[in-house]
Protein backbone atom coordinates (compact mmCIF):
# COMPACT_ATOMS: atom_id res chain seq x y z
CA UNK A 1 0.00 0.00 0.00
CA UNK A 2 1.34 3.44 -0.94
CA UNK A 3 2.25 5.77 1.92
CA UNK A 4 0.16 8.52 0.31
CA UNK A 5 -2.95 6.35 0.66
CA UNK A 6 -2.84 6.71 4.46
CA UNK A 7 -5.91 8.35 6.00
CA UNK A 8 -4.13 11.44 7.31
CA UNK A 9 -3.24 12.47 3.76
CA UNK A 10 -6.90 12.54 2.68
CA UNK A 11 -9.11 12.90 5.76
CA UNK A 12 -9.06 16.19 7.69
CA UNK A 13 -9.96 14.68 11.08
CA UNK A 14 -7.26 12.01 10.68
CA UNK A 15 -4.68 14.65 9.69
CA UNK A 16 -5.26 16.61 12.92
CA UNK A 17 -5.03 13.40 14.97
CA UNK A 18 -1.75 12.48 13.25
CA UNK A 19 -0.18 15.93 13.72
CA UNK A 20 -1.28 16.01 17.37
CA UNK A 21 0.48 12.67 17.96
CA UNK A 22 3.74 14.27 16.76
CA UNK A 23 3.51 17.78 18.27
CA UNK A 24 1.74 16.81 21.50
CA UNK A 25 3.50 13.50 22.15
CA UNK A 26 3.89 14.45 25.84
CA UNK A 27 0.40 15.87 26.26
CA UNK A 28 -1.70 18.71 24.87
CA UNK A 29 0.05 22.09 25.08
CA UNK A 30 -2.04 25.26 25.20
CA UNK A 31 -0.30 27.84 22.96
CA UNK A 32 -1.95 30.67 24.90
CA UNK A 33 -1.02 29.91 28.52
CA UNK A 34 1.67 27.27 27.93
CA UNK A 35 0.14 24.61 30.21
CA UNK A 36 1.32 21.10 29.24
CA UNK A 37 -0.97 18.14 29.77
CA UNK A 38 -3.64 20.25 31.47
CA UNK A 39 -7.37 20.03 30.98
CA UNK A 40 -8.28 20.43 27.32
CA UNK A 41 -11.84 20.00 26.08
CA UNK A 42 -12.36 18.54 22.62
CA UNK A 43 -14.71 20.72 20.56
CA UNK A 44 -14.00 19.05 17.23
CA UNK A 45 -17.44 17.41 17.10
CA UNK A 46 -19.25 20.68 17.82
CA UNK A 47 -20.52 22.45 14.73
CA UNK A 48 -19.49 26.06 14.43
CA UNK A 49 -21.96 28.89 14.22
CA UNK A 50 -23.11 29.88 10.75
CA UNK A 51 -21.22 32.88 9.39
CA UNK A 52 -19.77 34.24 6.15
CA UNK A 53 -16.57 32.26 6.72
CA UNK A 54 -18.48 29.18 7.86
CA UNK A 55 -21.81 29.30 5.94
CA UNK A 56 -22.76 25.71 6.72
CA UNK A 57 -21.65 25.67 10.35
CA UNK A 58 -19.04 23.06 9.45
CA UNK A 59 -17.23 20.95 12.04
CA UNK A 60 -14.00 22.62 13.16
CA UNK A 61 -11.54 19.75 13.10
CA UNK A 62 -8.99 19.54 15.90
CA UNK A 63 -10.53 22.39 17.92
CA UNK A 64 -9.69 22.36 21.65
CA UNK A 65 -10.54 24.59 24.61
CA UNK A 66 -8.05 25.05 27.42
CA UNK A 67 -9.46 24.30 30.86
CA UNK A 68 -7.05 26.83 32.42
CA UNK A 69 -7.22 29.99 30.30
CA UNK A 70 -10.52 29.05 28.56
CA UNK A 71 -9.16 29.97 25.12
CA UNK A 72 -9.69 27.89 21.98
CA UNK A 73 -6.90 26.54 19.79
CA UNK A 74 -5.81 23.76 17.46
CA UNK A 75 -2.46 22.04 17.02
CA UNK A 76 -1.67 24.49 14.19
CA UNK A 77 -1.62 27.56 16.48
CA UNK A 78 1.93 28.75 17.13
CA UNK A 79 3.37 26.82 14.20
CA UNK A 80 4.30 27.56 10.60
CA UNK A 81 0.89 26.11 9.63
CA UNK A 82 -1.07 28.72 11.60
CA UNK A 83 -3.65 30.57 9.49
CA UNK A 84 -2.98 28.23 6.58
CA UNK A 85 -5.89 28.75 4.19
CA UNK A 86 -5.99 25.19 2.95
CA UNK A 87 -6.88 21.79 4.42
CA UNK A 88 -4.30 20.37 6.80
CA UNK A 89 -4.18 17.05 4.93
CA UNK A 90 -2.86 18.88 1.85
CA UNK A 91 -0.16 20.52 3.96
CA UNK A 92 0.89 17.08 5.23
CA UNK A 93 1.04 15.82 1.65
CA UNK A 94 3.34 18.73 0.78
CA UNK A 95 5.64 17.92 3.73
CA UNK A 96 5.89 14.30 2.59
CA UNK A 97 6.57 15.24 -1.03
CA UNK A 98 9.29 17.74 -0.09
CA UNK A 99 11.03 15.43 2.36
CA UNK A 100 10.88 12.31 0.17
CA UNK A 101 12.24 13.97 -3.00
CA UNK A 102 16.04 13.79 -2.89
CA UNK A 103 16.52 16.96 -4.92
CA UNK A 104 13.31 18.72 -3.91
CA UNK A 105 9.98 19.42 -5.60
CA UNK A 106 9.11 22.71 -7.28
CA UNK A 107 6.23 24.96 -6.26
CA UNK A 108 4.75 24.44 -9.74
CA UNK A 109 4.72 20.68 -9.16
CA UNK A 110 3.12 21.13 -5.72
CA UNK A 111 0.54 23.43 -7.30
CA UNK A 112 -0.40 20.73 -9.82
CA UNK A 113 -0.34 17.74 -7.44
CA UNK A 114 -2.20 19.40 -4.56
CA UNK A 115 -4.59 21.32 -6.85
CA UNK A 116 -3.92 24.66 -5.15
CA UNK A 117 -2.81 27.98 -6.60
CA UNK A 118 0.87 28.50 -7.43
CA UNK A 119 1.03 31.37 -4.92
CA UNK A 120 -0.26 29.09 -2.13
CA UNK A 121 2.14 26.30 -3.15
CA UNK A 122 5.12 28.69 -3.16
CA UNK A 123 4.31 30.05 0.29
CA UNK A 124 3.59 26.57 1.69
CA UNK A 125 6.97 25.33 0.45
CA UNK A 126 8.70 28.19 2.28
CA UNK A 127 6.75 27.41 5.45
CA UNK A 128 7.97 23.83 5.28
CA UNK A 129 11.58 24.94 4.67
CA UNK A 130 11.26 27.09 7.80
CA UNK A 131 10.16 23.97 9.72
CA UNK A 132 13.22 22.12 8.39
CA UNK A 133 15.56 24.83 9.66
CA UNK A 134 17.64 23.65 12.62
CA UNK A 135 17.12 26.06 15.49
CA UNK A 136 19.45 24.28 17.93
CA UNK A 137 22.76 24.60 16.06
CA UNK A 138 24.80 22.43 18.42
CA UNK A 139 28.48 22.45 17.37
CA UNK A 140 29.73 19.58 15.23
CA UNK A 141 32.49 17.16 16.12
CA UNK A 142 34.01 16.69 19.54
CA UNK A 143 36.89 14.62 20.90
CA UNK A 144 37.85 12.07 18.24
CA UNK A 145 35.36 13.56 15.81
CA UNK A 146 36.08 14.59 12.23
CA UNK A 147 34.41 17.53 10.47
CA UNK A 148 34.76 18.23 6.76
CA UNK A 149 34.45 21.83 5.58
CA UNK A 150 34.37 23.36 2.11
CA UNK A 151 32.99 26.37 0.26
CA UNK A 152 31.08 26.65 -2.99
CA UNK A 153 29.44 29.22 -5.24
CA UNK A 154 25.91 29.24 -6.62
CA UNK A 155 23.61 31.48 -8.68
CA UNK A 156 23.97 35.20 -9.11
CA UNK A 157 23.64 38.26 -6.91
CA UNK A 158 21.40 40.35 -9.16
CA UNK A 159 22.96 43.77 -8.52
CA UNK A 160 26.52 42.44 -9.05
CA UNK A 161 25.96 40.18 -12.06
CA UNK A 162 26.59 42.77 -14.81
CA UNK A 163 29.79 44.15 -13.23
CA UNK A 164 31.63 41.55 -11.19
CA UNK A 165 34.46 39.39 -12.50
CA UNK A 166 35.33 35.83 -11.57
CA UNK A 167 33.12 34.65 -8.71
CA UNK A 168 32.27 38.16 -7.51
CA UNK A 169 28.66 37.91 -8.70
CA UNK A 170 28.05 34.48 -7.15
CA UNK A 171 26.38 33.66 -3.84
CA UNK A 172 28.93 32.05 -1.50
CA UNK A 173 28.21 29.11 0.78
CA UNK A 174 30.29 27.42 3.49
CA UNK A 175 29.18 23.90 4.42
CA UNK A 176 30.29 21.54 7.18
CA UNK A 177 29.74 17.80 7.54
CA UNK A 178 30.07 15.89 10.79
CA UNK A 179 31.46 12.45 9.92
CA UNK A 180 30.35 10.99 13.26
CA UNK A 181 26.64 11.86 12.83
CA UNK A 182 26.50 12.25 9.05
CA UNK A 183 24.79 15.63 9.42
CA UNK A 184 25.40 18.65 7.20
CA UNK A 185 25.10 22.36 7.92
CA UNK A 186 25.36 25.16 5.38
CA UNK A 187 25.82 28.88 5.99
CA UNK A 188 25.45 31.72 3.51
CA UNK A 189 28.66 33.77 3.56
CA UNK A 190 28.08 37.07 1.72
CA UNK A 191 31.71 38.19 1.61
CA UNK A 192 33.53 34.85 1.96
CA UNK A 193 36.45 36.67 3.52
CA UNK A 194 39.05 34.99 5.71
CA UNK A 195 37.51 36.44 8.89
CA UNK A 196 33.97 35.43 8.01
CA UNK A 197 34.91 31.87 7.07
CA UNK A 198 36.98 31.50 10.26
CA UNK A 199 34.02 32.71 12.35
CA UNK A 200 31.66 30.21 10.68
CA UNK A 201 34.04 27.32 11.35
CA UNK A 202 34.80 28.47 14.90
CA UNK A 203 31.08 28.85 15.78
CA UNK A 204 30.01 25.50 14.36
CA UNK A 205 32.85 23.10 15.24
CA UNK A 206 34.12 22.05 18.67
CA UNK A 207 37.85 22.67 19.17
CA UNK A 208 38.44 19.02 20.12
CA UNK A 209 37.54 18.03 16.53
CA UNK A 210 39.80 17.18 13.61
CA UNK A 211 39.14 19.56 10.71
CA UNK A 212 39.43 18.33 7.10
CA UNK A 213 39.50 20.75 4.18
CA UNK A 214 40.94 21.13 0.72
CA UNK A 215 43.99 23.30 0.07
CA UNK A 216 42.00 26.58 0.31
CA UNK A 217 43.82 29.10 2.52
CA UNK A 218 40.49 30.11 4.11
CA UNK A 219 41.04 27.30 6.64
CA UNK A 220 44.79 27.37 7.26
CA UNK A 221 44.71 29.87 10.13
CA UNK A 222 41.51 28.76 11.85
CA UNK A 223 42.58 25.12 11.44
CA UNK A 224 45.34 25.69 14.00
CA UNK A 225 42.67 26.17 16.70
CA UNK A 226 41.48 22.55 16.44
CA UNK A 227 42.89 19.21 17.60
CA UNK A 228 44.08 18.59 14.06
CA UNK A 229 43.75 19.90 10.53
CA UNK A 230 44.22 17.79 7.42
CA UNK A 231 44.53 19.51 4.03
CA UNK A 232 43.72 17.54 0.88
CA UNK A 233 45.52 19.12 -2.09
CA UNK A 234 43.14 18.54 -5.00
CA UNK A 235 45.22 20.74 -7.29
CA UNK A 236 48.04 18.21 -7.05
CA UNK A 237 45.70 15.34 -7.89
CA UNK A 238 45.51 14.22 -4.27
CA UNK A 239 42.05 13.25 -2.94
CA UNK A 240 42.97 11.33 0.23
CA UNK A 241 45.45 12.42 2.90
CA UNK A 242 46.17 10.16 5.89
CA UNK A 243 42.91 8.33 5.19
CA UNK A 244 40.90 11.55 5.28
CA UNK A 245 39.00 13.14 2.39
CA UNK A 246 36.50 15.87 1.52
CA UNK A 247 34.52 13.60 -0.82
CA UNK A 248 31.46 13.54 1.47
CA UNK A 249 30.99 17.32 1.59
CA UNK A 250 31.57 17.52 -2.16
CA UNK A 251 28.90 14.85 -2.64
CA UNK A 252 26.53 17.04 -0.63
CA UNK A 253 27.34 20.01 -2.90
CA UNK A 254 26.58 17.83 -5.90
CA UNK A 255 23.09 17.00 -4.60
CA UNK A 256 22.47 20.65 -3.71
CA UNK A 257 23.47 22.01 -7.11
CA UNK A 258 21.62 19.35 -9.10
CA UNK A 259 18.49 20.12 -7.10
CA UNK A 260 18.81 23.88 -7.38
CA UNK A 261 19.58 23.84 -11.11
CA UNK A 262 17.34 20.98 -12.16
CA UNK A 263 14.31 21.49 -9.92
CA UNK A 264 14.23 25.04 -8.56
CA UNK A 265 16.28 26.65 -11.35
CA UNK A 266 16.42 30.04 -9.62
CA UNK A 267 16.93 31.27 -6.07
CA UNK A 268 17.36 34.85 -4.91
CA UNK A 269 19.89 35.85 -2.27
CA UNK A 270 17.00 36.64 0.12
CA UNK A 271 15.74 33.03 0.15
CA UNK A 272 19.01 31.11 -0.12
CA UNK A 273 19.18 30.32 3.62
CA UNK A 274 15.82 28.47 3.45
CA UNK A 275 16.87 26.37 0.48
CA UNK A 276 20.11 25.53 2.28
CA UNK A 277 18.06 24.44 5.33
CA UNK A 278 15.97 22.17 3.08
CA UNK A 279 18.98 20.38 1.56
CA UNK A 280 20.74 20.19 4.94
CA UNK A 281 17.66 18.58 6.48
CA UNK A 282 17.18 15.93 3.80
CA UNK A 283 20.88 15.05 3.79
CA UNK A 284 21.11 14.89 7.59
CA UNK A 285 18.01 12.69 7.76
CA UNK A 286 18.77 10.42 4.79
CA UNK A 287 18.32 6.65 4.71
CA UNK A 288 22.01 6.08 5.60
CA UNK A 289 21.24 7.77 8.95
CA UNK A 290 18.25 5.50 9.59
CA UNK A 291 15.41 7.63 8.19
CA UNK A 292 12.88 6.41 5.65
CA UNK A 293 10.42 8.77 3.93
CA UNK A 294 7.77 8.47 6.67
CA UNK A 295 10.22 9.11 9.53
CA UNK A 296 11.80 11.99 7.63
CA UNK A 297 8.45 13.74 7.09
CA UNK A 298 7.55 13.22 10.77
CA UNK A 299 10.93 14.69 11.76
CA UNK A 300 10.21 17.76 9.62
CA UNK A 301 6.83 18.26 11.31
CA UNK A 302 8.52 18.27 14.73
CA UNK A 303 10.13 21.53 13.64
CA UNK A 304 6.91 23.44 12.91
CA UNK A 305 6.36 24.62 16.50
CA UNK A 306 7.43 28.05 17.69
CA UNK A 307 7.96 29.36 14.17
CA UNK A 308 5.84 31.72 12.10
CA UNK A 309 6.36 32.90 8.56
CA UNK A 310 4.15 35.65 7.16
CA UNK A 311 3.67 35.98 3.41
CA UNK A 312 5.11 39.51 3.35
CA UNK A 313 8.21 38.32 5.19
CA UNK A 314 8.67 35.39 2.82
CA UNK A 315 8.00 37.28 -0.38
Amino acid sequence: MSVLSKAYFHNEAASFTYLESIIWSEGVVCPHCGVIGGRAYDLSEVRGSISKKNPEGAIRHGLKKCGECRKQFTVKVGTVFEHGRMPLHKMLQAVYLMTSSKKGISAHQLHRVLEITYKSAWFLAHRIREAMRDGQLAPFGGEGGEVQVDETYYGNIAEKAPKARGFGHKMRIVSLLDKRTGKARSVYAPSLGMGQVSAIVRNNVLQESHLVSDESRYYWTVGKEFAGHTKVFHGAGNYVTDGRTTNDIEGFFSIFKRGMRGVYQHCSEKHLHRYLAEFDFRYSNRSANGFDDVLRSAEAMKGISGKRLMYKGAN
